[in-house]
């Protein structure tokens, strides 16, 4: 704005019409660590002035984005089947192959001696898979209970529990048996598995989603700065992100992602 004369009267900036404003693409992702080297490089591209970053747990990033809260989450991919329209709009996600180390069942007793299990409110994935497993893998008729917010403090004797993110990597060491479902997956399927990937179900402008990725792709390239910005005595977070992790959705990955979806659409 500039004033005019002495009077200081103030003309407001008029947009031209054929520049219309855009609104800002709502993005959500889950706040846990293993989300921190794909967020370095979003939070630090030009690409966050196009954008509201919002963080939450998984559970709840599906129904923001039936919703339309949100445009594009990193969404555990077991709710991809309940969105109508969901994509995968990018090469990067959360994967394992092998032991994930924050997504596992924790217990006092061994697993075939356990009758009932806590399934982790925040993960839809981590509780199919864990349920897919039960069945398929261990073959085990364990009582199905969902977890309160406190029922870390429950799982002893023959109760066990699924205890995911950062969370999990606190509690080990601290119960007798730990059951890493993703490497219980590996040991079944033979592939590697994907927890989340970037979902979006409308369509996004094609060259956000290429600088989006791009941004992505740049926090990888500084795991060292990430770990020393966020001390985690409990867990080494150089394995965790350099070996537990794996954030590029490969074909293999993929491979593992399409046998999950298949096996949880099964009746």
């Amino acid at each position: 704005m500039r004033s005019i004369g002495s009077s200081r009267c103030f003309a407001p900036y008029l947009r031209p019409q054929n520049y219309p404003l855009q609104p800002r693409i709502k993005v959500a992702a889950v706040s846990y660590l293993n989300t921190k080297p794909l967020l370095w490089g979003i939070e630090r591209s030009p690409i966050m002035q196009e954008m509201d970053l919002l963080l939450d747990y998984p559970a709840k990033l599906a129904a923001s984005l039936q919703s339309g809260e949100i445009d594009l989450a990193l969404l555990p991919v077991a709710a991809i089947p309940t969105i109508p329209g969901a994509t995968i709009v990018s090469d990067y996600g959360i994967a394992a192959d092998g032991d994930v180390a924050s997504v596992c069942i924790f217990s006092q007793s061994p697993l075939e001696t356990c009758t009932e299990i806590y399934l982790d409110y925040q993960s839809r994935s981590s509780v199919r898979l864990c349920t897919l497993l039960l069945e398929k893998y261990w073959k085990l008729d364990l009582k199905l209970i969902p977890a309160p917010v406190d029922y870390i403090e429950e799982i002893n004797g023959s109760k066990a529990g699924v205890i995911i993110g950062d969370r999990a990597l606190m509690q080990r060491g601290h119960f007798k048996y730990c059951y890493d479902l993703s490497a219980a997956w590996k040991a079944w399927s033979g592939l590697p598995f994907v927890f989340a990937a970037w979902v979006a179900n409308k369509e996004l402008p094609p060259d956000f989603l290429t600088r989006f990725q791009e941004a992505n792709k740049e926090g990888l390239d500084h795991i060292d700065e990430i770990v020393a910005a966020h001390p985690f005595p409990e867990y080494d977070l150089q394995t965790y992100y350099r070996e537990n992790i794996h954030y590029y959705l490969d074909e293999e990955k993929r491979k593992g992602l399409d046998l999950f979806l298949k096996c949880i659409k099964q009746p």
